[in-house]
């Protein structure tokens, strides 16, 4: 299965970015091999639409989770129409994001945790 962490660098040793949309880059991980890939994010300068571009972008590399700090409400509904599962409130370095979501110790999000447009986080 292929899942994707936003990351602020190339390797499996950067940190998690908590941002979706904007996020500099996307590590997709096949859980089966645990081969990745990464790839910049193109789309994080956008003025409008970045978390929209984002989720279909991980829709059409088959992605099945997208594990982040934050996602908007453009983003979430995109991922969700997609049926990929979202997880959020993930800190730390990729590779420690990719053990505990292998250990199963996340659990998935079931709403935006960041208000439209702000990038304000609700309370």
């Amino acid at each position: 299965m292929k899942l994707c962490i936003t990351s602020e660098g190339p390797s499996l040793e950067s940190k998690v970015d908590p941002r979706f949309g904007r996020c500099r880059y996307f590590i997709i991980v096949d859980t089966d091999t645990m081969e990745f890939k990464a790839l910049e994010n193109l789309q994080a300068g956008a003025s409008g639409g970045a978390g929209i571009q984002a989720g279909q972008f991980m829709s059409s590399n088959g992605v099945k989770a997208v594990l982040t700090g934050n996602v908007g409400p453009n983003a979430f509904q995109t991922l969700r129409a997609a049926g990929i599962d979202i997880f959020t409130g993930i800190s730390g370095t990729v590779r420690d994001a990719l053990k505990r979501y292998k250990e199963e110790t996340l659990s998935k999000t079931q709403a935006p945790t960041t208000a439209s447009k702000t990038g304000l986080q609700k309370t």
